[in-house]
Protein backbone atom coordinates (compact mmCIF):
# COMPACT_ATOMS: atom_id res chain seq x y z
CA UNK A 1 0.00 0.00 0.00
CA UNK A 2 1.32 3.39 -1.17
CA UNK A 3 1.38 6.60 0.80
CA UNK A 4 -1.62 7.92 -2.08
CA UNK A 5 -3.57 4.42 -1.55
CA UNK A 6 -3.19 4.85 2.45
CA UNK A 7 -4.89 8.05 2.38
CA UNK A 8 -7.58 7.06 -0.15
CA UNK A 9 -8.48 4.87 2.69
CA UNK A 10 -8.30 7.22 5.57
CA UNK A 11 -10.53 8.88 3.43
CA UNK A 12 -13.10 5.97 3.06
CA UNK A 13 -13.05 5.11 6.52
CA UNK A 14 -14.54 8.90 6.61
CA UNK A 15 -16.62 8.14 4.62
CA UNK A 16 -18.32 5.18 6.44
CA UNK A 17 -18.02 6.96 9.93
CA UNK A 18 -20.20 9.61 8.60
CA UNK A 19 -22.68 7.50 6.48
CA UNK A 20 -22.88 5.71 9.96
CA UNK A 21 -23.76 9.09 12.11
CA UNK A 22 -20.61 8.59 14.50
CA UNK A 23 -19.45 11.90 12.41
CA UNK A 24 -20.61 14.61 10.99
CA UNK A 25 -18.48 16.48 8.95
CA UNK A 26 -18.05 17.14 5.43
CA UNK A 27 -15.35 14.76 4.13
CA UNK A 28 -12.34 16.40 3.54
CA UNK A 29 -10.79 16.33 -0.24
CA UNK A 30 -7.21 14.55 0.93
CA UNK A 31 -5.80 12.95 3.65
CA UNK A 32 -2.33 14.12 4.44
CA UNK A 33 -0.32 10.44 5.09
CA UNK A 34 3.54 10.98 6.54
CA UNK A 35 5.82 8.93 7.89
CA UNK A 36 5.30 9.07 12.30
CA UNK A 37 6.65 12.34 13.99
CA UNK A 38 8.18 12.14 17.39
CA UNK A 39 6.18 9.61 19.50
CA UNK A 40 4.93 8.14 16.75
CA UNK A 41 5.08 4.35 15.30
CA UNK A 42 4.83 2.13 12.72
CA UNK A 43 5.24 3.05 8.90
CA UNK A 44 3.19 5.86 8.83
CA UNK A 45 0.68 8.75 10.70
CA UNK A 46 -1.68 11.10 9.70
CA UNK A 47 -3.67 13.75 11.40
CA UNK A 48 -6.92 13.45 9.89
CA UNK A 49 -8.53 13.24 13.62
CA UNK A 50 -6.96 16.81 14.33
CA UNK A 51 -8.45 18.26 10.96
CA UNK A 52 -11.64 17.12 11.83
CA UNK A 53 -11.83 17.61 14.99
CA UNK A 54 -13.21 20.98 15.39
CA UNK A 55 -16.01 20.19 12.50
CA UNK A 56 -17.04 17.27 14.49
CA UNK A 57 -17.21 19.07 18.04
CA UNK A 58 -15.54 16.24 19.29
CA UNK A 59 -11.66 15.72 20.80
CA UNK A 60 -9.13 14.86 17.82
CA UNK A 61 -8.72 11.34 20.12
CA UNK A 62 -12.04 11.14 20.51
CA UNK A 63 -12.52 11.15 16.64
CA UNK A 64 -9.22 9.08 15.59
CA UNK A 65 -10.64 6.16 18.28
CA UNK A 66 -14.10 6.31 16.13
CA UNK A 67 -12.26 5.96 12.72
CA UNK A 68 -9.80 3.46 14.33
CA UNK A 69 -12.23 0.47 13.64
CA UNK A 70 -13.16 1.71 10.29
CA UNK A 71 -9.17 1.35 9.34
CA UNK A 72 -8.87 -1.99 11.01
CA UNK A 73 -8.40 -5.29 9.36
CA UNK A 74 -8.71 -3.03 5.84
CA UNK A 75 -5.91 -5.15 3.52
CA UNK A 76 -3.03 -4.10 3.68
CA UNK A 77 -3.00 -2.49 7.21
CA UNK A 78 -1.45 -5.03 9.99
CA UNK A 79 -2.41 -2.38 12.94
CA UNK A 80 -3.62 0.95 13.77
CA UNK A 81 -2.32 2.56 16.64
CA UNK A 82 -3.83 6.20 18.33
CA UNK A 83 -1.03 8.43 19.63
CA UNK A 84 -0.28 11.64 20.94
CA UNK A 85 -3.17 14.11 20.93
CA UNK A 86 -5.20 11.72 17.87
CA UNK A 87 -2.32 11.20 15.27
CA UNK A 88 -3.62 7.29 13.72
CA UNK A 89 -0.43 5.74 13.25
CA UNK A 90 0.03 2.66 10.61
CA UNK A 91 1.76 -0.44 10.40
CA UNK A 92 1.36 -2.23 6.95
CA UNK A 93 1.35 -5.78 6.89
CA UNK A 94 3.16 -5.58 3.47
CA UNK A 95 5.98 -3.75 4.74
CA UNK A 96 8.47 -5.17 2.87
CA UNK A 97 7.02 -4.46 -0.49
CA UNK A 98 6.32 -0.43 0.67
CA UNK A 99 9.97 0.37 -1.77
CA UNK A 100 8.10 -1.42 -4.48
CA UNK A 101 4.92 0.10 -4.92
CA UNK A 102 6.47 3.53 -3.86
CA UNK A 103 9.32 3.48 -6.72
CA UNK A 104 6.30 2.29 -9.08
CA UNK A 105 3.72 4.98 -8.37
CA UNK A 106 6.94 7.71 -8.23
CA UNK A 107 7.97 6.61 -11.99
CA UNK A 108 3.73 6.19 -13.42
CA UNK A 109 3.05 9.44 -11.86
CA UNK A 110 6.25 11.00 -13.04
CA UNK A 111 6.43 15.11 -12.40
CA UNK A 112 3.04 15.12 -11.15
CA UNK A 113 3.69 13.09 -8.11
CA UNK A 114 2.34 14.43 -5.06
CA UNK A 115 -0.32 16.26 -7.21
CA UNK A 116 -3.93 15.91 -5.93
CA UNK A 117 -5.74 13.77 -7.80
CA UNK A 118 -8.25 16.72 -8.89
CA UNK A 119 -10.21 20.06 -8.13
CA UNK A 120 -10.05 20.65 -4.82
CA UNK A 121 -12.54 23.08 -4.30
CA UNK A 122 -10.15 25.86 -2.96
CA UNK A 123 -10.26 29.27 -4.41
CA UNK A 124 -7.13 31.42 -3.94
CA UNK A 125 -6.22 35.01 -4.70
CA UNK A 126 -2.90 36.06 -4.16
CA UNK A 127 -1.99 39.77 -4.27
CA UNK A 128 1.39 40.66 -4.24
CA UNK A 129 3.47 43.90 -3.62
CA UNK A 130 5.21 45.42 -7.08
CA UNK A 131 8.93 43.73 -5.70
CA UNK A 132 10.29 41.11 -7.33
CA UNK A 133 11.11 38.94 -4.52
CA UNK A 134 7.32 39.20 -3.89
CA UNK A 135 6.38 38.16 -7.08
CA UNK A 136 8.55 35.46 -7.91
CA UNK A 137 7.06 34.26 -4.25
CA UNK A 138 3.65 34.92 -5.63
CA UNK A 139 4.43 32.43 -8.85
CA UNK A 140 5.94 30.02 -6.81
CA UNK A 141 3.31 29.80 -4.41
CA UNK A 142 0.85 29.43 -7.31
CA UNK A 143 2.12 26.70 -9.32
CA UNK A 144 1.94 25.04 -6.18
CA UNK A 145 -1.24 25.51 -5.14
CA UNK A 146 -2.65 24.63 -8.44
CA UNK A 147 -0.79 20.96 -7.55
CA UNK A 148 -2.75 20.89 -4.82
CA UNK A 149 -5.47 21.57 -6.95
CA UNK A 150 -6.74 24.81 -6.08
CA UNK A 151 -8.20 27.76 -8.60
CA UNK A 152 -5.76 30.44 -8.27
CA UNK A 153 -5.64 33.91 -9.81
CA UNK A 154 -2.98 36.26 -9.26
CA UNK A 155 -2.30 39.80 -8.94
CA UNK A 156 0.48 42.79 -8.35
CA UNK A 157 0.03 46.37 -7.11
CA UNK A 158 1.77 47.54 -10.73
CA UNK A 159 2.95 45.64 -13.57
CA UNK A 160 6.00 43.42 -13.55
CA UNK A 161 9.15 44.62 -15.60
CA UNK A 162 9.89 43.10 -18.58
CA UNK A 163 12.94 41.46 -16.99
CA UNK A 164 10.33 39.91 -14.19
CA UNK A 165 8.35 38.16 -17.17
CA UNK A 166 10.86 37.48 -19.43
CA UNK A 167 14.17 36.75 -17.44
CA UNK A 168 12.35 35.46 -14.07
CA UNK A 169 9.41 33.81 -16.19
CA UNK A 170 6.93 35.01 -14.06
CA UNK A 171 3.17 35.34 -14.67
CA UNK A 172 0.58 37.66 -13.19
CA UNK A 173 -3.11 37.86 -14.21
CA UNK A 174 -3.78 41.29 -13.39
CA UNK A 175 -2.03 44.10 -11.97
CA UNK A 176 -3.33 47.26 -9.18
CA UNK A 177 -4.68 47.44 -6.16
CA UNK A 178 -8.11 46.89 -5.63
CA UNK A 179 -10.57 49.61 -3.15
CA UNK A 180 -11.27 46.58 -0.86
CA UNK A 181 -9.42 43.54 -0.38
CA UNK A 182 -11.37 40.43 -1.35
CA UNK A 183 -12.32 37.31 1.11
CA UNK A 184 -10.23 35.02 -0.17
CA UNK A 185 -7.34 37.89 -0.78
CA UNK A 186 -3.97 36.27 0.25
CA UNK A 187 -1.20 38.71 0.75
CA UNK A 188 2.41 38.29 -0.38
CA UNK A 189 5.33 40.00 1.24
CA UNK A 190 8.05 38.52 1.86
CA UNK A 191 11.11 40.50 2.81
CA UNK A 192 12.45 42.03 -0.34
CA UNK A 193 15.46 40.91 -1.94
CA UNK A 194 18.36 43.44 -1.41
CA UNK A 195 19.54 43.24 -5.10
CA UNK A 196 18.30 43.00 -8.49
CA UNK A 197 18.32 39.04 -9.03
CA UNK A 198 17.77 39.29 -12.76
CA UNK A 199 21.70 39.46 -13.24
CA UNK A 200 21.73 35.71 -11.86
CA UNK A 201 19.39 34.42 -14.56
CA UNK A 202 16.09 32.42 -14.05
CA UNK A 203 17.66 29.72 -12.48
CA UNK A 204 19.77 30.92 -10.04
CA UNK A 205 18.05 34.17 -9.23
CA UNK A 206 14.39 32.34 -8.27
CA UNK A 207 16.42 29.84 -5.80
CA UNK A 208 18.17 32.68 -4.08
CA UNK A 209 14.75 33.83 -3.96
CA UNK A 210 12.69 31.21 -3.03
CA UNK A 211 14.65 29.26 -1.23
CA UNK A 212 15.17 30.94 2.26
CA UNK A 213 11.91 31.50 4.47
CA UNK A 214 9.63 34.31 3.60
CA UNK A 215 11.05 36.24 6.96
CA UNK A 216 14.42 35.78 6.19
CA UNK A 217 16.44 38.36 3.68
CA UNK A 218 17.43 36.32 0.68
CA UNK A 219 21.18 36.60 -0.59
CA UNK A 220 21.84 37.77 -4.05
CA UNK A 221 25.37 36.91 -4.78
CA UNK A 222 27.43 35.25 -7.40
CA UNK A 223 27.44 31.86 -4.66
CA UNK A 224 24.74 30.30 -6.39
CA UNK A 225 25.87 29.90 -9.70
CA UNK A 226 29.20 28.32 -8.16
CA UNK A 227 29.17 24.62 -9.19
CA UNK A 228 30.48 22.91 -6.22
CA UNK A 229 28.75 21.13 -3.21
CA UNK A 230 28.20 24.18 -1.01
CA UNK A 231 25.70 25.53 -3.78
CA UNK A 232 22.38 23.84 -2.65
CA UNK A 233 20.93 24.87 -6.27
CA UNK A 234 24.13 22.89 -7.67
CA UNK A 235 22.99 19.91 -5.44
CA UNK A 236 19.95 19.41 -6.46
CA UNK A 237 20.30 19.94 -9.84
CA UNK A 238 23.60 17.97 -10.25
CA UNK A 239 21.45 14.97 -7.90
CA UNK A 240 18.97 15.12 -10.71
CA UNK A 241 21.47 15.27 -14.28
CA UNK A 242 23.63 12.38 -12.14
CA UNK A 243 20.03 10.11 -12.12
CA UNK A 244 19.95 10.65 -15.82
CA UNK A 245 23.27 9.89 -15.94
CA UNK A 246 22.62 6.28 -14.56
CA UNK A 247 19.89 5.46 -16.97
CA UNK A 248 21.94 6.27 -20.12
CA UNK A 249 24.56 4.07 -18.78
CA UNK A 250 22.30 1.86 -17.65
CA UNK A 251 20.95 1.22 -20.80
CA UNK A 252 24.44 1.37 -23.13
CA UNK A 253 25.17 -1.83 -20.24
CA UNK A 254 21.70 -3.44 -20.99
CA UNK A 255 20.05 -3.15 -18.05
CA UNK A 256 16.69 -1.11 -16.81
CA UNK A 257 14.69 0.25 -13.79
CA UNK A 258 13.03 -2.49 -12.32
CA UNK A 259 10.93 -1.53 -9.19
CA UNK A 260 10.03 -4.92 -8.40
CA UNK A 261 13.33 -5.46 -7.59
CA UNK A 262 12.64 -3.34 -4.77
CA UNK A 263 11.35 -6.01 -2.28
CA UNK A 264 14.75 -8.17 -2.45
CA UNK A 265 17.04 -7.62 0.87
CA UNK A 266 19.66 -6.61 -1.13
CA UNK A 267 17.57 -2.93 -1.33
CA UNK A 268 15.90 -3.18 1.81
CA UNK A 269 18.67 -1.10 3.63
CA UNK A 270 18.23 1.61 1.58
CA UNK A 271 14.99 2.18 3.10
CA UNK A 272 15.57 4.33 6.20
CA UNK A 273 17.55 7.38 3.95
CA UNK A 274 16.09 7.91 0.63
CA UNK A 275 12.73 5.88 0.74
CA UNK A 276 10.73 7.48 3.11
CA UNK A 277 12.07 11.10 1.75
CA UNK A 278 10.06 10.09 -1.53
CA UNK A 279 7.19 9.16 0.55
CA UNK A 280 7.04 12.39 2.09
CA UNK A 281 6.85 14.26 -1.24
CA UNK A 282 3.31 14.77 -1.00
CA UNK A 283 2.94 15.86 2.31
CA UNK A 284 5.97 18.74 1.48
CA UNK A 285 3.81 19.75 -1.31
CA UNK A 286 0.67 20.09 0.63
CA UNK A 287 2.54 21.67 3.42
CA UNK A 288 4.21 24.24 1.00
CA UNK A 289 0.64 25.00 -0.74
CA UNK A 290 -1.11 25.28 2.99
CA UNK A 291 1.82 27.65 4.33
CA UNK A 292 2.24 29.29 0.98
CA UNK A 293 5.42 28.56 1.53
CA UNK A 294 8.21 27.71 -1.54
CA UNK A 295 10.63 27.27 0.88
CA UNK A 296 9.75 24.15 2.22
CA UNK A 297 9.83 22.65 -0.57
CA UNK A 298 13.34 23.65 -1.72
CA UNK A 299 14.65 22.63 1.77
CA UNK A 300 13.05 19.63 1.05
CA UNK A 301 14.69 18.92 -2.76
CA UNK A 302 18.01 19.51 -1.11
CA UNK A 303 17.59 16.97 1.74
CA UNK A 304 16.31 14.46 -1.26
CA UNK A 305 19.42 15.07 -3.17
CA UNK A 306 21.73 14.57 -0.42
CA UNK A 307 20.43 11.53 0.49
CA UNK A 308 20.00 10.04 -3.36
CA UNK A 309 24.27 11.39 -3.94
CA UNK A 310 24.95 8.70 -1.12
CA UNK A 311 22.79 5.80 -3.09
CA UNK A 312 24.32 6.65 -6.62
CA UNK A 313 27.79 4.86 -6.52
CA UNK A 314 26.05 1.71 -6.04
CA UNK A 315 23.77 1.37 -8.83
CA UNK A 316 25.90 0.60 -11.34
CA UNK A 317 28.34 -2.88 -11.60
CA UNK A 318 31.60 -2.53 -10.86
CA UNK A 319 34.35 -4.12 -12.80
CA UNK A 320 33.38 -7.50 -13.87
CA UNK A 321 30.04 -7.61 -11.87
CA UNK A 322 27.55 -8.62 -14.22
CA UNK A 323 23.87 -6.38 -13.33
CA UNK A 324 21.82 -7.95 -10.96
CA UNK A 325 18.20 -7.75 -9.30
CA UNK A 326 19.74 -5.57 -6.90
CA UNK A 327 21.07 -2.68 -9.10
CA UNK A 328 17.78 -2.95 -11.53
CA UNK A 329 16.21 -2.22 -7.59
CA UNK A 330 18.61 0.32 -6.78
CA UNK A 331 18.50 2.30 -10.56
CA UNK A 332 14.64 2.18 -9.97
CA UNK A 333 14.70 3.84 -6.81
CA UNK A 334 17.78 6.47 -8.60
CA UNK A 335 15.23 7.23 -11.16
CA UNK A 336 12.39 7.93 -8.61
CA UNK A 337 14.34 10.24 -6.91
CA UNK A 338 15.40 12.10 -9.90
CA UNK A 339 11.23 12.28 -10.87
CA UNK A 340 10.85 13.81 -7.66
CA UNK A 341 14.01 16.43 -7.80
CA UNK A 342 12.99 17.59 -11.20
CA UNK A 343 9.00 17.69 -10.68
CA UNK A 344 10.03 19.93 -7.48
CA UNK A 345 11.91 21.95 -9.70
CA UNK A 346 8.95 22.46 -12.17
CA UNK A 347 7.12 23.89 -9.38
CA UNK A 348 9.72 26.48 -8.07
CA UNK A 349 9.76 27.91 -12.36
CA UNK A 350 12.91 26.20 -12.56
CA UNK A 351 15.02 24.27 -14.80
CA UNK A 352 16.10 20.26 -14.26
CA UNK A 353 18.81 19.83 -17.14
CA UNK A 354 20.09 16.14 -17.51
CA UNK A 355 23.32 17.05 -18.61
CA UNK A 356 25.16 19.37 -16.16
Amino acid sequence: MTPVELSRTVLRAVRRAVDGGELSVSVPGRAVVTIPGPGGCGDYATNIALQLARPAGQPPRRVAEILRPHLSGTDGIADVVVTGPGFLNFSLSDAHALPTALVAEILASGARYGFADGPSGQVVQLHAAREVRAVVVMDAVSRILRSQGALVRTSCEGPPTAEWTDTLGVRVDAYGTPEAPAPLDIGIRPVPAPADPVPLGRDAARWALLHPAAHDRPRITDEHLVQREGNPLFRVRYAHARTRALSRNAAELGFTAVPAALAEPTAVHLRPTLTPLLADHPRILAQAAAHHAPDRLARHLVTVADAVLAVLPTVLPRGDEKPSAAHRARLALAEAAGTVLAGGLSLLGIDAPEHL
